[in-house]
């Protein structure tokens, strides 16, 4: 444990993608096989349970450590992170311990069969035999909060450093639906065939927002331009009789999309395609807010497959007869894509269509339609282009439309998270609504460090009254603010819900009086079709 928390700490303090390769590579290799297998399970996501409520570890602690819960909370709204406001908060350690990460992840699972009281003593004594780094990783992994900004690209070329293996065979060995518990490293990295796990999707092949002028990009013929789809990525893939519906997450989805399973059972074996699970009428996507309706939903009832139908607007064929196509060029991917979809002739399976035409001024004319079509902008990719592991900077392109954007008053203010924990740097934003001012968004990305640290002092100076880790300001400031749509919502306050907020620029031009209003922001439903009311979600 004391060498995954170094790494989890080494990883958590250095940007430099080389280095974080470095440090995964001989933690990895040094490993026992057992903790190499839990570490690869963290780093791509799959945590274990929890089985102690965060409300019963903050009790604890503050038993443990001997002070009030005010304090607690009070240090815990500084410091941003529950697992780190414990670690910070317990007495110094009693002993050490030289137990494997594979013991405490095991400890922490087994809680689960405890009552509360045993549950106490357990995670007492386990805080009383860490040093600080350990704490703070075991903190993470109960209270569920374990995250690290590791790609599974980063994890893959780290292996690959040790096993000479190369990254794209480990990435798609990484991919599917694995435990620790039932599969070894051998098994799942170093053979050479997985043929057992007929359900296993491949690394999505991912696109970088464009950085150049599209005439830069070369010869317009040699180039495909598609709709960016705002829907839910996934594949669809049907081996030996069975289908699976997989997410971009990784999440087996098949179960919540039973329009897909039945469409998928035509499919010929040995197929798997790439696209976007949407929600569509007459074979145009609708808004996505109507897809977030079954999100979640543990019961997908009649009324739910009717008013969300979904299909699957594929654009990619990844394996076709049983054999991986991700080498052969995007133009025959395309063409076999389009035999394939008219063949099986389904109404859920629609193909994703391809925007003509041939000079980029052209389409840069046809992209201003994007918001009619509920796309996002435009997808550019490369005739010649392979399906790719993850990101490469050159193949594929999406060419996204401006967002919508509106000037609004910052009127709340909570602290962050991580470096940023003393500093606040979550804003609630409002329109005026005659001499009201309405909340309708919150957002924390898109100002500088010191633009931060400016409106940081702003908030500390303007407070009116503090709510727990939220302080009410005096209207002063104004930020303009983008988003990717607008929809109508019953569950916000200004009757609006925009999706994707963030700051563009802070108005220091701008007088408060002079922000935008919720009728300039409603104005801006007359210019797309996604007006659909926003529905509520369980998530």
């Amino acid at each position: 444990m004391k060498n995954f928390a170094q790494l989890y700490s080494d990883l958590d303090q250095t940007t430099k993608t080389n280095e974080k390769v470095a440090l995964l590579a001989a933690y990895l290799q040094a490993a026992p096989d057992e903790d190499r297998m839990w570490a690869l399970a963290l780093l791509s996501g799959r945590k274990p349970k929890r089985t102690v409520p965060t409300a019963k570890l903050k009790e604890w602690a503050c038993e443990l450590a001997k002070v009030d819960e005010w304090l607690f909370e009070e240090s815990y709204s500084i410091v941003g992170d529950l697992a780190e406001t414990i670690t910070l908060m317990l007495p110094p350690v009693k002993s050490s311990n030289h137990q494997t990460l594979t013991y405490w992840v095991q400890y922490i699972k087994k809680l689960a069969a405890f009552d509360d009281d045993v549950k106490r003593e357990q995670v007492w004594q386990a805080w009383q035999q860490m040093g600080q780094d350990e704490r703070f990783a075991f903190n993470k992994l109960i209270t569920g909060g374990f995250r690290i900004g590791i790609s599974q690209t980063l994890v893959s070329r780290a292996i690959g450093q040790f096993t000479g293996i190369t990254q794209n065979v480990i990435a798609h060995r990484l991919m599917g639906n694995w435990t620790p518990d039932t599969i070894t490293f051998d098994e799942l990295v170093l053979q050479e065939r997985h043929d057992d796990d007929i359900s296993k999707p491949y690394p999505f092949c991912l696109a970088y927002q464009i950085e150049v002028a599209p005439e830069e990009l070369g010869k317009p013929e040699d180039w495909q331009a598609e709709w960016k789809w705002d829907g839910i990525r996934g594949q669809i893939i049907k081996r030996n009789g069975n289908v699976f519906v997989w997410s971009r997450g990784e999440e087996l989805v098949t179960d919540k999309f039973p329009e897909l399973l039945e469409m998928a059972a035509h499919l010929p074996d040995g197929t798997v395609i790439d696209g976007e699970i949407l929600p569509y009428k007459d074979e145009l996507p609708l808004p996505f807010n109507i897809l977030q309706t079954r999100i979640g939903r543990k019961n997908i009832t009649k009324k739910i497959l009717a008013d969300a139908p979904v299909g699957f607007f594929t654009y990619d064929i990844i394996e076709w007869e049983g054999q991986d196509w991700r080498t052969v060029p995007l133009v025959e991917r395309r063409a076999q894509l389009e035999k394939l979809v008219a063949t099986v002739n389904h109404k859920n399976l629609l193909l994703s269509p391809m925007v003509d035409f041939t000079t980029w001024e052209e389409l840069t004319e046809q992209r201003k339609q994007s918001r009619a079509m509920q796309s996002e902008g435009i997808m550019l990719k490369h005739k010649a282009s392979g399906y790719e592991v993850g990101r490469k900077k050159g193949w594929w392109w999406k060419w996204k439309v401006d967002p919508y954007s509106i000037d609004a008053v910052l009127i709340y203010a909570q602290a962050g998270h991580g470096r940023r924990a003393n500093m606040y740097t979550d804003y609630t934003f409002a329109l005026w609504q005659g001499d009201l001012l309405v909340p309708f968004a919150k957002a924390y990305s898109g100002l500088t460090d010191k633009e931060i640290q400016q409106v940081d002092k702003i908030i500390r100076d303007t407070t009116k009254e503090r709510f727990g880790p939220v302080r009410s300001v005096t209207p002063t400031l104004v930020f303009e603010l983008g988003f990717e749509g607008i929809n109508l919502s019953t569950r916000h306050k200004s009757g609006i819900a925009v999706r994707f907020p963030r700051i563009l620029r802070w108005r220091t031009d701008k007088k408060v009086e002079d922000a935008n209003s919720l009728d300039d922001l409603k104005a801006l439903l007359n210019t797309t079709s996604g007006n659909a009311p926003e529905q509520s979600s369980p998530l």
